[in-house]
């Protein structure tokens, strides 16, 4: 099987989907990925950034029910993929692993 590779960001947003647990959507992802991270992006960044995700497999998406809050408008919900799972999985260990290799003295401070 052939890898899909993530960018950063795009990690970072699927990240985001998996911690949300189901109740992910532009905004919340947007605040959340502020919160934990310190940065600031905009919603239609998020947004492209989801629907990239959703085409790739790993995210699907399905529309909420309307808000007075939203001006009847509904929400995109988005939720984590079984592939999208897997591919967090895999970067997760792709990186213990090259952590592993850094000689001891890297991490020293001082040293970076």
């Amino acid at each position: 099987m052939r890898r899909t590779y993530l960018g950063e960001f795009e990690e970072m947003i699927l990240l985001m989907v998996a911690i949300l647990n189901g109740e992910g959507y532009g905004v919340t992802i947007s605040e959340a990925l502020a919160e934990h991270t310190g940065r600031i992006v905009t919603f239609g960044t998020v947004h492209n950034t989801l629907i990239r995700l959703e085409e790739k497999g790993f995210v699907t998406s399905e529309l909420g029910g309307a808000t007075a809050e939203r001006g009847g408008r509904r929400k995109r919900i988005f939720r984590i993929t079984a592939l999208g799972n897997q591919a967090l999985q895999e970067i997760q260990q792709l990186r213990k692993n090259l952590w592993l290799l850094l000689p001891p003295d890297m991490l020293q401070p001082g040293n970076v």
